[in-house]
């Protein structure tokens, strides 16, 4: 298991960052769009990426959100915040093998324990493949909490 901690509204400070890597895998792939639901075949179908725009197939938009999300529940400000909105720009296609780094920064503590984040995702070769801005409600109090273990899951 994991050991995480958090970092409550009174500990953070503008200029605060964190991040989170992740490589896409087949794997991401095929279980996101279970999840989903998002079947859009320049994910999951090679000859159908291949006369597409992006020549091959790409990671659902939304898999980069999603890793955005868990870097907040996880790395910053952490277990206990609450996700309030979410702004993305899609900036560069997510490719099967990129290795992504999700950057977290705090731009503005506002009111009532709300904090304005920088929400950012690069690619391997330093290219930014999605920019924006997530509005949370950070915790108040201090946790210091072992996340579960995932339960294995099998594809196909």
């Amino acid at each position: 298991m994991t050991q995480v901690r958090n970092f409550p509204y009174d500990t953070l400070e503008v200029g605060q960052q964190a991040r989170l890597q992740r490589t896409v895998e087949e794997r991401d792939i095929q279980l996101f769009a279970a999840v989903s639901g998002d079947r859009n075949p320049v994910h999951l179908d090679a000859e159908y990426a291949a006369a597409s725009l992006f020549k091959e197939r790409i990671a659902h938009g939304m898999f980069s959100g999603a890793l955005i999300s868990a870097a907040i529940a996880c790395e910053l400000p952490g277990p206990g915040t609450i996700y309030l909105g979410q702004q993305l720009k899609f900036t560069r296609p997510v490719k099967l093998g990129d290795q992504l780094t999700v950057e977290l920064e705090v731009l503005e503590k506002l009111a009532k324990g709300r904090v304005r984040l920088a929400t950012r995702v690069s690619n391997q070769a330093g290219e930014l493949v999605v920019d924006g801005e997530a509005e949370v409600l950070a915790p108040r109090e201090a946790l210091s909490i072992e996340l579960p273990e995932l339960p294995p899951i099998q594809v196909g």
